[in-house]
């Protein structure tokens, strides 16, 4: 979700130059794009940098949260060394990392620029099965799009966490490695979020917490956030997967989970047919089976935690919109919008 933001752009420009002028002497930066807002999670400036040999480089300042957040703790250093990480020592598609810098002084906050993928994101806003420029490609294409970011999924989950040395994403100040650390983690979370009632939330808690599952293998770096919303396209082939401030240790079914709530969410949540093309969600089990060597376990279980996680942040995004004046404070909206509507069906559903 945006947030209105006061950045100006020529002052960031010439700015952002002088700093450039460390790592690339000589550097030109002609033009810098600044949103008229920016996310909760990062701000995002684009731009080209050009050498004196005449190279451009397209390039993207992701800037750490400074007018509004939407995680409690943002773990703005942990991104940015999962992506270098990533980048740099495996096949997936994350951006190269070019600079990092870690004081306030130069933007206002952390920031660190890393390559820029030209191509298309699958939008959230409005959903992508509602409008956009995914309900008018071609039903291959979505395949493609659902496919080719399944198979990152199950790339990220057969990595080595001690080999890579990932184990900084590890949250044990919230208690046991995977579900544990979720569900302590987003009760926390869903406190500070928003002061208003959730029952459908707390109710889905409850059930997680009576209902926890064994989680017997070595937990895996997840995504955190694993969606089509979250990779750039071009023409169904992913050219970068972006957003990892989320990530975290855990059991692959939670980022599958992930991954099919937020499509649902975005059909079957506001009412709208799901687009043809997309595959069934049993078929992207049965290929995520394939994918990963094993049968998933326990699916049902960590669709509940995707309605749970995504109802807490919906709150937030609710407290933010009373915050900023778009809605009133006695808004419903808070705890009751498509996602906690959507969790009620699927508790129901289940229990």
């Amino acid at each position: 979700m945006p947030v209105p933001t006061q950045r100006d752009p020529e002052a960031t420009r010439r700015t952002l130059s002088q700093w450039l002028h460390r790592h690339l002497p000589g550097v030109r930066v002609p033009h810098l794009e600044t949103p008229e807002t920016s996310g909760f999670s990062s701000e995002t400036l684009m731009f080209d940098a050009e050498t004196p040999d005449g190279a451009r480089h397209p390039c993207v300042a992701r800037v750490a949260p400074v007018h509004y957040q939407v995680f409690p703790e943002p773990r703005f250093e942990e991104q940015h060394r999962l992506m270098r990480v990533l980048a740099e020592r495996t096949d997936l598609p994350v951006p190269a990392v070019h600079w990092s810098e870690p004081s306030p002084d130069v933007l206002g906050a952390p920031f660190f620029v890393m390559a820029r993928a030209d191509g298309r994101v699958p939008t959230d806003m409005p959903p992508y099965h509602m409008d956009g420029w995914v309900t008018e490609v071609e039903p291959d294409e979505r395949a493609a799009m659902w496919w080719s970011t399944l198979d990152i999924l199950a790339r990220l989950h057969r990595l080595d966490v001690r080999d890579l040395d990932l184990g900084f994403l590890d949250q044990p100040a919230w208690g046991a490695t995977g579900i544990d650390q979720r569900l302590n983690y987003y009760e926390h979370y869903l406190h500070w979020a928003y002061p208003g009632p959730q029952d459908i939330a707390l109710r889905a808690l409850d059930w997680l917490r009576a209902n926890r599952p064994d989680e017997p293998d070595p937990p895996v770096p997840l995504w955190g956030d694993a969606r089509i919303g979250n990779v750039v396209f071009d023409h169904g082939v992913p050219v970068a997967a972006l957003d990892w401030e989320n990530a975290v240790l855990g059991a692959p079914e939670e980022d599958l989970a992930w991954f099919m709530f937020i499509d649902r969410h975005h059909c079957d949540g506001i009412g709208v047919p799901r687009l043809p093309g997309f595959p069934s969600y049993a078929d992207t089990v049965a290929r995520y089976e394939e994918l990963l060597g094993r049968p998933v376990r326990d699916l049902a279980y960590y669709e509940i935690l995707s309605g749970f996680k995504f109802s807490v942040i919906m709150a937030r995004i609710g407290q933010a919109m009373i915050d900023f004046g778009w809605i009133d404070e006695t808004s419903e909206f808070p705890h009751d919008n498509n996602c906690t509507r959507l969790l009620a069906r699927i508790l129901e559903e289940t229990t």
